[in-house]
């Protein structure tokens, strides 16, 4: 009888896989492939001091540094981890209803998310509760590193050394792998909000002008470029803020060479990350990494020029992945569904 209910219960039970982001969330379900991708922001609304969702992804996206004193859009995830466990809750259980429908009442998933390689256990626990919470009937995780590497079609069940960078929203992870399992990794808290704090504060400093971070995010996005472009200037952007000055909106001109200096310092911290890493690999796994070269993954990995800067400043083969932004759903996916990968699951 006990089985015949528990297969019952797995009758359509789709098992997920979640990117959870600090700046966006991925989920990708079993046989279907990535069926969301949305910023992870949860807007929360006051009303007489009882606080409820108001709306969370895109919408919440939407609202970020334009609310209203009762609603506040808030990140639940800040440099890879939790850091308000009830909202992250809300925001899980949010993108899990909304790829199953209404239809989640004989639904009990498992759900494998994938963690930084450098989050502490206490972390990695706030993480497993808050899918269990959210419904989840077992929780596995995953090293971002790991799920980026299987993400990129990276030789990690060969006893070959690889190297992948994933660059995130709040940490970048340097790891080298090698027979399913990490050999060396390190995580900087350095990523694409770093970035965009580095291009708010520059404009501020330069121009006296106060940019939202939003606005810092797509000159990131649309400009972002690693090196001075060679003819010294680049493209020229228009941005609209406030001065700081006479206190009124005002518009100003900078170019790809002010972005490339404002960026100089996150990116120079990866880099940085970078060389620890590799001064940190046994050699039989460095002699490895000469032919395979090291492969950038996450949003981080698009800003023009990075694979050539690292390229100049390490001397090694370096190669963007195929689509550096989906690299760990797709690898927390394949992770579930492939017998071969199962080894680098955890249980919390």
């Amino acid at each position: 009888m006990a089985s015949m209910m528990s297969r019952f219960f797995k009758f359509g039970s789709q098992n997920m896989a979640i990117d959870l982001g600090t700046a966006n969330t991925l989920v990708y379900v079993q046989d279907r492939g990535i069926v969301l991708n949305e910023p992870s922001v949860v807007a929360i609304e006051t009303l007489h001091g009882v606080k409820k969702v108001k709306a969370v992804g895109d919408d919440a996206k939407m609202m970020m540094g334009k609310t209203p004193d009762n609603i506040e859009a808030i990140r639940p995830l800040r440099d890879g981890v939790i850091a308000d466990i009830e909202i992250a809750e809300e925001m899980i259980k949010h993108f899990i209803r909304k790829v199953h429908g209404k239809r989640s009442m004989f639904r009990y998933p498992e759900i494998v998310i994938c963690v930084p390689s450098g989050s502490t256990s206490v972390e990695r626990r706030a993480i497993r509760d808050a899918a269990s919470n959210a419904g989840a009937s077992q929780v596995y995780l995953i090293l971002e590193p790991m799920a980026a590497a299987i993400g990129a079609d990276m030789p990690v069940t060969e006893p070959v050394g690889s190297m992948v960078v994933d660059i995130g929203g709040g940490t970048t992870e340097v790891a080298v792998l090698s027979l399913r399992g990490l050999a060396y990794t390190t995580s900087v808290r350095v990523g694409g909000d770093k970035m965009d704090e580095a291009i708010v504060s520059y404009v501020r400093r330069h121009h006296n002008l106060l940019i939202g971070d939003s606005t810092a995010e797509r000159i990131k996005k649309d400009y972002g470029i690693a090196m001075i472009p060679e003819d010294g200037v680049g493209e020229t952007i228009q941005i609209k803020g406030r001065d700081l000055v006479n206190g009124v909106p005002k518009e100003i001109t900078i170019n790809q060479a002010n972005v490339a200096e404002a960026l100089s310092e996150p990116i120079g911290a990866i880099i940085e990350g970078v060389r620890i890493a590799l001064e940190n690999t046994a050699p039989e796994l460095a002699a490895d990494i000469v032919d395979q070269g090291i492969v950038l993954t996450g949003g981080g990995a698009m800003i023009q020029g990075l694979d050539v800067y690292l390229r100049e400043e390490t001397g090694l083969p370096v190669s963007v992945a195929e689509d550096p932004l989906s690299c760990v759903a797709l690898g927390t996916g394949r992770a579930m569904e492939d017998p071969i990968y199962r080894g680098v699951l955890m249980t919390a």
